[in-house]
């Protein structure tokens, strides 16, 4: 497989990139040679590799849900900037 001058074009189309003609030569010439260096790949034996969505395996870090009691509201409002009517009183956004 082999990248050419008619494909970054296209490329360059869908990206809404206006590439001028050494550009262009440039990047099928850089493109190319990614892909002959990907193409190394193929020469691997990967026979009785197992198939595998990551590199390395992945856990839940995220803590389990506990249920607990919510602290009384007098200490919550102790950490309000402002109270009023037993609740949280902000600036207005709406007028």
């Amino acid at each position: 497989m082999s990248i050419t001058v008619k494909d970054v074009e296209h490329v360059a189309g869908l990206a809404r990139l206006e590439l001028s003609e050494q550009e262009k030569e440039q990047f099928t010439e850089r493109l190319n040679a990614i892909l002959k260096y990907a193409e190394q790949l193929n020469q691997l034996n990967t026979d009785h590799v197992e198939p595998m969505s990551h590199a390395v395996p992945l856990v839940n870090v995220v803590r389990e849900d506990v249920v607990k009691e919510s602290p009384p509201v007098s200490k919550v409002l102790l950490n309000a900037p402002d109270e009023e009517d037993g609740q949280i009183k902000v600036p207005a956004v709406l007028e």
